[in-house]
């Protein structure tokens, strides 16, 4: 079979376009999804970078709240711990107003190599009073959060309202605060150094 000359450009241009369609879906097309892919992990490596930078830059700052947190955290063992816990929570309910209608603690868990202490606290007063209590608790140096509060009013229309509250604080095992030595501070020597 002999083919005319149009009928030869007619073929010819038919497998060109084929071999440009299968070229595009086998080559051009994963080329460029792997070209979107790096650029994806370029950009989030890119993001890695500046945070850690940013980190190390903040290093001079953080380093000093660090050893403060350290200093003025709950070092000592759990019934130290507890019992420092206790005595604050009863002074910010006297320097508030609030009157602690129940103060107990409730549980030790294991958190690694910390110790999670649990308290439920209960008391009566007024919103200031309410406020005044929830500020020292927020305020203080010492390492505790509020788990779950509940805040009610006794009577309908009055000031007068009840509060139960459940916070939890950390200290370092009696081993690990025994072992545990203090970060280093890296001085500015040292850092130009490095």
């Amino acid at each position: 079979m002999v083919l005319s000359k149009r009928e030869r450009l007619i073929a010819m241009a038919t497998l060109l376009t084929i071999a440009i369609l299968l070229a595009d879906r086998f080559v051009l097309t994963p080329i460029e999804t792997r070209r979107q892919a790096m650029d994806l992990n370029m950009q989030k490596a890119v993001s890695g970078l500046r945070s850690a930078r940013t980190l190390f830059s903040q290093k001079k700052e953080l380093l000093p709240v660090w050893q403060g947190m350290i200093e003025s955290g709950l070092t000592g063992g759990v019934s130290e711990a507890e019992s420092q816990v206790l005595h604050a929570v009863r002074n910010w309910s006297q320097e508030s107003g609030l009157v602690l209608v129940s103060l107990r603690p409730e549980s030790v868990t294991d958190v690694g190599e910390l110790e999670e202490l649990s308290f439920q606290a209960s008391g009566t007063g007024s919103m200031a009073a309410v406020v005044g209590f929830l500020w020292r608790l927020e305020d203080s140096a010492l390492p505790i959060k509020v788990t779950e509060m509940q805040l009610g009013s006794r009577k309908e229309g009055t000031d007068d309202l009840s509060l139960q509250i459940r916070i939890s604080s950390v200290c370092r095992t009696g081993e690990t605060a025994a072992a545990a030595p203090t970060p280093a501070v890296v001085t500015t020597e040292e850092e130009e150094g490095l």
